[in-house]
């Protein structure tokens, strides 16, 4: 009798998170995963560091090698090879396989993990100093040609997370960076105050940020390198180097074609479960939408921990398990230089798009105690005047301000009003932090407008 086969499209967090899930759920089940680039299980997340060289090696990111996965798990990981259509109801994948033959491959269960693509297509974006950044191999391209090239100029069109940590890394290697946002704000979400004090840092280190500024054409000499990069001001940059981080979209092309149903969001939509509306399909990671716990609906949140969280259950649940997977509060953690930002839940904006009636309070605190070298720690508090709940928090400062927003994510995951937080019992200690915690005085602040 022929084992059940599960078959995974996609590897990296999500897909590997599940196939190593339903394996331990099942050693029986063959598991099959099929990725179209080179690496299948390495941290994203550190690319920027990798750039700025901070992590010397790009092995030093890999986490497991396919070899590591066939040995060790018995799961057939094949490189190079890309899914270009499912037929649910033959329970079949059409592969294109590395030597470009065409195959068919039958599933029982399959784990749609396709990740996310650019958001925006920038005419010129093939030129061959012009990277996104959102894969491995790509990193180690853009590496190479910075050691090699010696740019002097970047232009980095996008200012979320990723824009920002990449103008860290090639300022720290000595490279003149501007960014281009087609916005006034930085990363989506943040308070005007967060977002004045990441301009204020990112000056200060000679990095340039054009807002408003959308780039609308990559150019150079025909098939040259880009030399400009033409922008909305009807201004154009000359620059050596381009990254691309324009932000992401959920890739569902083979899901709609398969007849998938999106959300809301534009990306898959899954019950908590990580099933899509197709039997015997699942999806997860930067391919499908969240349920957002504070806001009460769907939200796109591509991010790594997500798409960890989602891939387990989504690799339980195809291996016969039960599986849950409630939903995300929607938190952020980044370095601009020596500014640390966290974000959690909503921010003032956001929650009275959502409906909410938000109050919101902003102190300037200390991270520890002043004769321990305490520096300030900026600290915001949403909440939902009607019902006093907590709705969002945010952190800015030099020394320990990320981390700190845990806290908050775990109040706004317990449905916490902000009574409840003010007497919350936070750790104290003069190396580690001051007497009256940041965020216990924005909330007795809170409490006065109540």
């Amino acid at each position: 009798m022929a084992r059940e086969r599960l078959v995974i499209i996609g590897g990296v967090a999500a897909g590997m998170s599940a196939a190593s899930r339903a394996r331990r759920m099942n050693a029986n089940l063959e598991i099959v995963v099929l990725e179209k680039g080179a690496d299948v299980s390495y941290g994203a997340c550190g690319l920027p560091y990798y750039i700025s060289g901070r992590v010397r090696d790009a092995s030093e990111l890999v986490v497991h090698t396919a070899e590591f996965f066939r040995r060790e798990r018995e799961i057939d990981v094949r490189l190079r090879h890309k899914a270009v259509g499912i037929e649910p109801g033959r329970r079949v994948v059409q592969v294109e396989a590395e030597n470009g033959q065409r195959i068919e491959m039958h599933y029982d269960t399959l784990v749609l993990a396709t990740g996310g693509a650019p958001e925006v297509e920038i005419p010129g974006s093939e030129r061959g100093n012009v990277f996104y950044c959102g894969d491995l191999a790509s990193a180690v391209r853009l590496r190479e040609f910075i050691e090699q090239k010696r740019p002097r100029r970047a232009a980095i069109i996008g200012s979320g997370y990723i824009g920002l940590e990449f103008a860290d890394a090639l300022a720290s290697r000595g490279i003149e960076v501007t960014i281009l946002t087609r916005s006034e704000a930085m990363i989506d979400g943040l308070e005007p105050e967060i977002v004045a004090e990441s301009e204020r840092v990112l000056a200060a280190h000679g990095v340039t940020v054009l807002k408003r500024a959308p780039a609308t054409q990559i150019a150079g000499p025909e098939g040259e390198p880009a030399t400009t990069v033409q922008h909305g001001l009807a201004g154009s940059l000359a620059t050596d180097l381009v990254i691309l981080a324009t932000g992401i979209r959920p890739r569902t092309e083979l899901a709609e074609a398969a007849g998938i149903a999106l959300g809301r969001t534009g990306a898959i939509a899954v019950d908590d479960a990580m099933r899509t509306n197709v039997g015997g399909i699942f999806a997860a990671g930067d391919c499908t939408e969240v349920q957002h716990l504070v806001a009460g609906c769907a939200a796109y949140i591509p991010l790594g921990t997500t798409a960890n969280k989602q891939g387990r259950v989504a690799g339980e649940n195809a291996a016969g398990g039960r599986a849950r997977f409630a939903g995300v509060v929607g938190t952020l953690v980044t370095q601009v230089f020596e500014l640390e930002i966290g974000k959690t839940g909503l921010s003032v904006e956001e929650a009275r798009r959502y409906g909410f009636e938000a109050g919101s309070v902003a102190i300037t605190s200390v991270s520890r105690a002043k004769y321990f070298g305490g520096k300030p720690l900026f600290v915001k508090i949403v909440w939902d005047k009607a019902s006093g709940r907590l709705l969002g928090c945010q952190f800015a400062g030099e020394d320990g301000a990320a981390k700190r927003v845990d806290a908050a994510a775990m109040a706004l995951q317990a449905r916490m009003r902000v009574a409840d937080l003010l007497h919350s019992d936070l750790g104290y200690a003069p190396p580690f932090a001051p007497v009256w915690e940041g965020l216990l005085i924005a909330a007795k602040e809170a409490m006065k407008q109540n």
